[in-house]
Order: structure tokens, then sequence, then C-alpha cells
């Protein structure tokens, strides 16, 4: 059973875009944790994302890889899973069958924590919660638990726009493409 901030929650990642920038925090009990920043726009499963000298897009079909560092542009038909792994936001939509979920309100009321525990530990990941702001359903942080290691994606200042962006990279004439596509 889906939950009711859950559900309306991925009803707006569809039907609405989202913009965010973000720090994704990644600690293992033996390391110091290390942070990336980045940004995100994204609707539906479409999404263009920059972290590190890398952008990624993906348009529904095509995923652009562009490393700034190497000037190449990688075009690929990427599967479902690899979808999953770029953008941790579909990852909570495609744990949903496969999870326990549980839904709780902060003692203020102002933001919805979800937590989905998967049913059979071996699809490898021991806990995913999101918080999300309860007034507006904006997504404010997931944090993804696997063995030692706890990943973490803060939002700063998410928003809906009005505007559909092209989830498109494109190449300049001197950058190098390689076309895996099938």
């Amino acid at each position: 059973m889906i939950f009711a901030v859950l559900s309306s929650f991925l009803t707006n990642l569809e039907t609405k875009t989202l913009q965010s920038d973000f720090t994704v925090t990644v600690a293992e009990e033996v390391n110091a944790p290390m942070n990336y920043p980045g940004t995100i726009t994204m609707s539906g499963n479409c999404f263009r994302l920059s972290m590190f000298s890398v952008d990624a897009a993906y348009d529904g079909k095509t995923m652009y890889m562009y490393s700034g560092d190497t000037d190449e542009l990688t075009l690929t038909n990427p599967t479902d899973q690899e979808l999953v792994e770029t953008n941790p936001l579909l990852y909570a939509k495609a744990l949903v069958p496969v999870c326990n979920v549980t839904e709780r309100a902060t003692s203020d009321g102002a933001q919805t924590i979800i937590t989905l525990t998967p049913k059979d530990q071996s699809i490898g990941i021991n806990r995913f919660v999101l918080r999300v702001r309860t007034s507006d359903l904006m997504p404010l942080s997931v944090e993804i638990k696997e063995g030692n290691k706890t990943s973490t994606l803060k939002m700063k200042e998410p928003k809906f726009i009005n505007t559909k962006p092209e989830y498109v990279i494109k190449a300049d004439a001197d950058t190098y493409v390689n076309d895996m596509r099938l």
C-alpha cells in the first residue's frame, strides 16, 4: 500500500518540474564523510544533473554524459537499473513495490518522513529514508543506508518551476562523441 504523502509526492514528480541545488554526503564508518555539490532539474523520469565536472541528462530515451575534463559526450540507452542508480528520487519509486513503507510526520508537522525498508535484504540496501516538506510535498533529503555506508542527498532551496527544460546535452564541434546506443 502506498501512503498518502508518498503517493502525492510521486505524482508531483511525474507532473511538475523540480529544480534544486544539492549536496551528496557519503559516509562510511572507517572514513571521514565526503561532500559533493551539484544541481538537478527533473520532471517524470527525465532529468538534467551536474556534479563534479560531469553533466548528465536523460530525455526519456537517451542518456547523455558529458565530461568537461575529457571534453567527451557519451550517449547510451540506459537500463531502468542505470536510471535509478543515477537519480535517487527515481530510486524511491522503484523501491516501493519491494519495500515495507512507513510514513510519519515530524513533531511540528512540517515534514513527513517516509521510510522504505526492503522486504528482502538481498536488494543491496538496508533502508531508504525520504524527507518531504508536508505543505507542498517538496523533497528535502534522501538517505540511503547500505551496510556500513550512508549516502545522504540534501536539497538546497528546492522548487517547482514552470518551464520545461531540454533534457539533452549538445556537443561542440570539437567534442568527442562516444555513441553507444543500440
